[in-house]
């Protein structure tokens, strides 16, 4: 049967068919979105994918010693020369050209220029960098706020989860897993407990220590979001692309059977889930490049998106949350596309890097993981 797993360079969903033993050599395949030449992963021998790494010549074909040397002497000759010439010429126009100096204007650190430019949500805090010390990130895909403003951020590979305070200054960190872990989602409720999805199943921990409370059943969980009457919403994938409604303490609810499939025709390998306030659920198909959107009682009301890249189109979609005012927020390659519950496009938030992970706190402030760093942005009122 088909899996899917996420691109390391760009994390689109990547379709595969999985080795049947260890002895098989894993398949080379090519990422839709960035066109990246990948290796599967092996679940058996617990192999992540990676990138192809690509020699360019062959290891037999060598140049001649004799070839090198003709072409490094033109060169270090134009060299000496381009070095002279501005040995004489470089103290005249520097005091031509030098001007008074002038006071330096303090700026913002760590906002990425393009982010900064968003009209609509404009980026009001960021913290982190790439690395894997404390208060950095280094493939960090899931995000989540709970009832005191403390953020927290889980690492795709390894599931190793960090704690801030609402000003996003470190607080501490632990992990669910080793290296081979792969954390597919995260939530986390107002009491501060952490619903993290891994191996297809949602654990419960305690996001101050990180001391395990209990597990759902296994049922191939993809994705799980915080529902406000302390319940949870998840995507499934167990031969289909169920919706499964739990309560707090993992037990099934409701499930919505076949939710993107049995409404749009075509299979859904990849689903990621959000809810609003009053219980209206939206399913972002990854493959089908659009949103779902199911009234409370399960019932399939209308779909937006489409694959394109106009405003309002969806392409290589990851992420999607709702804010207070019921405004779908939908992460892909091009940034934040926003519209309102029924589908209307509104604005677009730009970003530095994929909206990997999306979530919204009581105060309607936006939180976006984009792999190496948290922005938060802050949402207008309609």
């Amino acid at each position: 049967m088909p899996q899917t797993f996420d691109c390391p360079k760009c994390g689109a969903p990547v379709a595969f068919q999985p080795a049947a033993d260890f002895g098989q050599t894993r398949p080379k395949i090519r990422c839709d979105y960035c066109h990246s030449q990948l290796i599967a992963p092996d679940e058996l021998a617990g192999q992540p994918a990676r990138v192809v790494r690509i020699q360019f010549g062959s290891g037999s074909g060598k140049a001649p010693k004799w070839l090198w040397v003709l072409l490094v002497i033109p060169i270090i000759g134009v060299i000496i020369v381009v070095l002279a010439v501005l040995g004489v010429l470089a103290p005249t126009i520097y005091s031509v050209s030098r001007a008074p100096e002038q006071p330096r204007t303090p700026t913002r650190p760590n906002i990425p220029t393009k982010e900064s430019r968003n009209t609509f949500a404009p980026v009001s805090l960021t913290f982190g960098s790439e690395g894997i010390g404390p208060g950095m990130f280094n493939d960090g895909r899931s995000i989540g706020v709970d009832g005191a403003g403390r953020i927290y951020v889980g690492e795709y590979t390894g599931g190793r989860i960090q704690v801030f305070d609402p000003a996003g200054k470190f607080v501490s960190q632990w992990s669910i897993g080793d290296r081979k872990t792969l954390l597919r989602g995260m939530a986390v409720d107002r009491k501060g407990t952490v619903y993290a999805v891994h191996d297809g199943t949602i654990s419960r921990y305690s996001g101050e220590t990180g001391e395990k409370i209990g597990d759902s059943e296994r049922a191939n969980y993809d994705d799980v979001t915080a529902a406000a009457d302390g319940g949870l919403v998840a995507a499934a994938h167990g031969g289909r692309d169920d919706i499964v409604v739990l309560d707090s303490t993992g037990k099934v609810v409701r499930t919505i059977p076949a939710a993107i499939s049995s409404a749009s025709g075509d299979s859904e390998l990849s689903m990621r889930v959000a809810v609003d306030g009053s219980g209206t659920i939206y399913a972002l198909g990854r493959f089908n490049e659009g949103v779902f959107k199911f009234g409370r009682d399960g019932k399939f009301i209308n779909r937006f998106g489409g694959k394109g890249d106009q405003p309002g189109q969806l392409r290589a979609a990851y992420s999607i949350a709702v804010d207070g005012y019921g405004r779908v927020y939908v992460g892909d390659i091009k940034g934040i596309q926003v519209f309102d519950g029924d589908g209307r496009y509104l604005a677009k938030i730009d970003l530095k890097g994929p909206a990997f992970g999306m979530v919204f706190n009581d105060k309607n402030e936006l939180f976006v993981i984009a792999r190496d760093h948290v922005n938060k942005h802050s949402v207008p009122a309609p």
